[in-house]
Parts: C-alpha cells; sequence; structure tokens
C-alpha cells in the first residue's frame, strides 16, 4: 500500500507544481549554456526504420519483414522497411550529418536477425552483421560521436517466433541473453551506453493488444483481422519475458564485461504523463494507475523486483505472472540508468471496470483521452495520439526521480511529425517550436535536482514509422525516398547546430 500512496502524493505535489512551467506563446530561447556542460545532445534511430538491405548480407527477416511485406494492408501506404533508409550503405553519410549538426552521441539499434538470422546460437552468427556494426560505431568514434546502442527495438527474429512464439515463449529469455552477449563481446569494447529494449511498452499494447503492430496479435472481440492472441494474456506474458530478458542481459554484461569494459547498461521505457480528468478522488486514482500500467509496469520491477501493487490488484483471475525470488533477486537494480521516450501526454478518468472481454487496456479501470470537455490537452501534430504537451516531460521526469530512487536518466527519443507530401519539405517551424519547449521543460526539471544527463531527438532521418509507413515524417533531415534516399537537412537540423555551437541564444 505505500507504493501506492507514494504515486498519489507524487500526482499531487507535481500537479501543485503547475504553476511553475505553464506553456509561454512565444518559441523559448535557448542556449547551450543552460545545460551542464557535460550534457549530451544526440539523435535516435533504429535498425528496422532506417537500415533497409533487409535481405542483403546474410540478415534473417524479422517480424516486422514479415508483417508488412506479408500483410501490407496493415501499413498505412502498404510498404515496408526493406530498403528504408539505405543506411546500411549509407551510413558515412548520416555520420557525417550528425557531425555537421553538431551532435555528439548518436542512439542506433542492432538488429538481432543481422546478428543471428535465426535468433538464436543454433542457426549461426552472421560475421557480415558484425562487420557492418563496427563500422558504424568506429565511423562515429572517429567523428567524435558517443555510441548510444540498443540490441532490440521490435524487430524480433522470425526464427524465433516460428519456433516458439517469439516473446510469449520463456525460451528467448536465453536466447536474447546469448545475443546481447554476443554484442558486448564483439561492441564494448568501444560501446559504453547499452540499452537492452526499446518501449517494451509499445510492444506488449500494440503487438499483443490492438493487434496494430507486428505480431499483430489480439483479442477477435478487439479486430478480427488479428493473426490470433488474447489481448488479456498475451501481453502479461510478453511483458514478463521481456522484463526477463532484459535482467538476463545485465546480468551477463554485469558478470563477464563491465568491470573491463567498464559501460553502462540500461533500458529506454516510454510513457505520456497521465493527468486526472477531475480533481476528484476517483480520478487521481485512475491517473495512478494509468501511470502503473505504462511506466511502472517496467520500473517498479527493476527497482523493487515486483510489479506496481495496482497492477497486481486489477489483473484478476490469475493473469498477470508473477516472479520467483531468483528472478526478482536478478531484477532489483538492473539498470545503471532510464532512457526515457516522451511524446505526449493524456487525461485519466475513472471508469467501472469491466466484467468480460479483459484486455491490458481495460484492466486499470480507467478511460485515458487527449482531450477534457472536448478541449484536447495540446495541439495535435500528424499523428493523431501525439497531442502536444511539453510540461509532461518535466513531471514524467519528476515522477522517476520521487519514486524510483533518482535514477541518472536520459532522455531517449523525443520529437513530433509532419504529414509527408510530395515537394521538399524542410522549413519545420512547428518541430523548432516542439524541440524549444521541451528542452525548455528538461532543463527546468534538471534545475530541481532531477539527474538527466542527456536529450536525444528523434529522428535523424525521415524513416519507415512502422504502421504510418512513410506518411509522416519525424527526420531533422527530409529523405528523399523517390530519389535514392538524398538527404536534406531541415531548419530544425540548422537550429540544433546552432544552439550546439553558438553560445548566444537562437
Amino acid at each position: 500500500m505505500r507504493t501506492k500512496y507514494l504515486s498519489l502524493l507524487v500526482l499531487i505535489v507535481l500537479a501543485c507544481n503547475e504553476v511553475l512551467a505553464q506553456n509561454k506563446s512565444s518559441t523559448p530561447k535557448l542556449k547551450r549554456s543552460d545545460f551542464p556542460a557535460d550534457f549530451i545532445f544526440g539523435s535516435a534511430t533504429s535498425a528496422y526504420q532506417v537500415e533497409g538491405a533487409a535481405h542483403e548480407d546474410g540478415r534473417g527477416p524479422s517480424i516486422w519483414d514479415t508483417f508488412s511485406e506479408k500483410y501490407p494492408e496493415k501499413i498505412k501506404d502498404g510498404s515496408n522497411g526493406s530498403v528504408a533508409d539505405n543506411s546500411y550503405h549509407l551510413y558515412k553519410e548520416d555520420v557525417a550529418l550528425l557531425h555537421q549538426i553538431g551532435f555528439n552521441a548518436y542512439r542506433f539499434s542492432i538488429s538481432w536477425s543481422r546478428i543471428l538470422p535465426r535468433g538464436n546460437l543454433k542457426g549461426g552468427i552472421n560475421q557480415a552483421g558484425i562487420d557492418y556494426y563496427n563500422n558504424l560505431i568506429n565511423e562515429l568514434l572517429s567523428k567524435g560521436i558517443k555510441p548510444f546502442a540498443t540490441m532490440f527495438h521490435w524487430d524480433t527474429p522470425q526464427g524465433l517466433e516460428d519456433a516458439y512464439g517469439g516473446f510469449r515463449g520463456a525460451e528467448i529469455v536465453n536466447d536474447f541473453r546469448d545475443y546481447a552477449d554476443i554484442c558486448f563481446k564483439s561492441f564494448g569494447d568501444r560501446v559504453k551506453h547499452w540499452m537492452t529494449l526499446n518501449e517494451p511498452l509499445t510492444v506488449v499494447q500494440q503487438g499483443y493488444v490492438s493487434g496494430s503492430m507486428a505480431p499483430g496479435r489480439c483479442s477477435k472481440f478487439t479486430n478480427p483481422n488479428c493473426a490470433g492472441g488474447d489481448g488479456g494474456i498475451e501481453p502479461y506474458i510478453v511483458g514478463h519475458n521481456l522484463i526477463l530478458a532484459h535482467g538476463a542481459a545485465v546480468k551477463v554484461y554485469r558478470e563477464k564485461y563491465q568491470a573491463s569494459q567498464k559501460g553502462q547498461v540500461g533500458i529506454a521505457l516510454n510513457a505520456g504523463w497521465n493527468l486526472p480528468y477531475t480533481e476528484s478522488a476517483e480520478d487521481r486514482s485512475a491517473a495512478a494507475r494509468s501511470m502503473a500500467f505504462t511506466f511502472d509496469y517496467f520500473m517498479e520491477p527493476l527497482v523493487t523486483g515486483k510489479y506496481p501493487v495496482d497492477m497486481v490488484n486489477n489483473v484478476k483471475g490469475g493473469r498477470l505472472p508473477t516472479f520467483t525470488a531468483q528472478q526478482s533477486k536478478m531484477l532489483k537494480g538492473s539498470y545503471d540508468f532510464i532512457g526515457i521516450n516522451y511524446y505526449s501526454s493524456s487525461y485519466s478518468k475513472d471508469v467501472p471496470c469491466t466484467t468480460k472481454n479483459f484486455t491490458m487496456f481495460s484492466d486499470p479501470c480507467a478511460s485515458v483521452t487527449g482531450e477534457r470537455e472536448g478541449v484536447p490537452i495540446g495541439p495535435k501534430a500528424a499523428s493523431d495520439w501525439l497531442l502536444i504537451y511539453p510540461k509532461g516531460i518535466r513531471d514524467l521526469v519528476l515522477y522517476a526521480k520521487y519514486k524510483f530512487k533518482d535514477p541518472v536518466m536520459y532522455i531517449t527519443e523525443n520529437g513530433r511529425d509532419e504529414f509527408s507530401t510530395n515537394k521538399i519539405f524542410l522549413q519545420d517551424g512547428d518541430r523548432i517550436d516542439y524541440y524549444a519547449r521541451h528542452l525548455e521543460m528538461v532543463q527546468d526539471a534538471i534545475s530541481v535536482g532531477a539527474n538527466v544527463k542527456g536529450f536525444f531527438a528523434w529522428s535523424l532521418l525521415d524513416n519507415f514509422e512502422w504502421a504510418m509507413g512513410y506518411t509522416v515524417r519525424f527526420g531533422l533531415v527530409y529523405v528523399d525516398f523517390k530519389d535514392g534516399g538524398k538527404r536534406y537537412p531541415k531548419k530544425s537540423a540548422q537550429w540544433f547546430r546552432k544552439l550546439l555551437n553558438e553560445k548566444k541564444s537562437n
């Protein structure tokens, strides 16, 4: 109960501090000196979204290859990531762009099936894949750019999905451990910042509850076109195995590599900030439950070795797995830093718990909405889910600080999209405003004690945006997919360059 009351207290304290961070009408003026001297500024991508070369040099298929190529109707424009930005062949150009902008770090992900084509050691190690990432890492270091490597960004090897259902199978914990071991051994002499998983919450919600992303599973009452599934059971099994896979990878790193390589390992978690729909006690509790089922879902086990109390209380019928004493011990403290991916926020309203057709979305007994009394929480970007609420990044960071033992944090993703058009669009003033407002909130959180060490803009390049295909663009750099993937820095890239290379306010 103490943890539950602490969640409510943190929510109340942050609500009382609302006056400290009101939105301003004009774009904030920022200087590099507003941030600590050792603060890291970088940009981020992921393998399937930018690399291309999906069928080259021994890479095996992932569930995203299957999902997008076999079921093109599930992608808004029927596209896939088989070519994407062609970064596999153009990585030197991309590193040069990072350097020109002035970023001193690059967050990328490693394609599991490019290293292990079948996903496990039995299927063999692909040396060409190791060579590619060695070349990328060396190119980054030659330009003074720190590599931040993520080992899993949603692209489960199809071989493991076929063998035992991917993350539905407990076997994946050991297979991910073996894969992580290869990564640490091959790249850890130069990579000093590792993330095991990216957004496990998105994996369980979109892959196994809504079915909108690979592998496209959900309950038939949610979507009869899903390829099987149960949105009230499978997401919790998948989430459990993701957490254990993270713990197993961290254990390997700490036992075999950390002392000699002197690196750090963490995880990248996503969440919006959940505000109560009204000031009622019921809606405040609903907001706390919403946080329990999103950010706390994956953070709590890494701190206490247990699931959040609200999850234990609300997930009825034995659907929530439990950790053994040994697993709990492995998980406690299994991070050196936490990555936070923040884009948007929402309101939570208390609603009666459902008595049938359970899913992970209904279990919190909270209605989550982007508007209150018809007024949206903030302006909408291109994607329907992306309502712009800069203060949410501050509140989420401070929530993590107060509730979870003041962890070292990096903002590992933050950004907004615009619709893709037939014209080359470089004047992205709305994106500049988005970044300026969010960075201002990050700086404010640091000023009151949040241990935030860096910020990564999503994304360096326009890319394959999952179920949205190429219909929206998040990049600081425009990519012309109709002309060989030519790169054109947008105004936002120039804004970052000015911020990072001049002391004067921009």
